[in-house]
């Protein structure tokens, strides 16, 4: 795993990558998105489990909060402003599309408030993200000026969904919002675990390491 070096400013997002420049010419680029309240380390956890062939940037959100991170402020009950995710969006967005020349493709995977994101990105840059793997998160409801949707209606973004119903921190109305995008915006596999509450499993971790495999790399 190798740091890339801290930005200069505030508009380019810190990333931590599993492999060294050199090597990421030419393969598939995957990007982890963190969750509220953590950092761009906590991911790499996942990345002996995923499939070789991609190399892993995860990168940091540029907000602190509590003892980590945050993209985009969040209240109590996981209230947001719709306006402060497309403003998250914009960096992180003009990041992708500079890494795009040295990769045939990029997927987004995103835990919870991550999550947000992963699709926000997608929706701000239809047609340009393979894939977004959301693990127990949500889709931002609505629409914005920003989003795309109306690209994604006639090519729906290909998605992985894993979520434990029990899932005591996403409130169902941001569950059932993002469900309700879905239908019209992606092409998507719901998969539904039990006694994960929101984290991932080992065999959540296995289910998308084959959708990666045959959904992005296509083998």
């Amino acid at each position: 795993m190798t740091d890339a070096p801290a930005p200069t400013g505030t508009a380019a997002p810190h990333a931590v990558w599993s492999n060294e420049a050199d090597a990421r010419p030419g393969t598939p680029l995957l990007v982890l998105l963190h969750g509220y309240g953590s950092h761009e380390h906590d991911l790499m956890g996942l990345v002996p489990e995923l499939p070789g062939e991609f190399s892993v940037a995860s990168l940091r959100a540029p907000q602190p909060v509590q003892l980590g991170y945050q993209w985009f402020p969040l209240s109590g009950d996981l209230s947001f402003s719709a306006e402060r995710v497309a403003e998250a969006v914009e960096p992180v967005a003009a990041w992708l599309r500079e890494r795009a020349a040295e990769h045939p493709s990029i997927t987004l995977l995103g835990f919870s408030q991550g999550m947000a994101m992963a699709t926000s990105l997608a929706r701000r840059l239809p047609g340009e993200i393979a894939a977004v793997v959301g693990l127990s998160g949500f889709v931002v409801p609505g629409e914005h000026p920003s989003f795309a949707d109306d690209r994604l209606r006639e090519q729906p973004l290909r998605m992985f969904w894993g979520r434990d119903p029990q899932d005591p921190v996403i409130p169902p109305h941001l569950v059932d919002a993002t469900a309700e995008w879905m239908l019209g915006h992606a092409d998507v596999m719901k998969v539904q675990y039990t006694g994960v509450g929101h984290g991932i499993s080992p065999q959540e971790l296995r289910h998308v390491g084959e959708y990666l495999t045959h959904v992005v790399l296509g083998e």
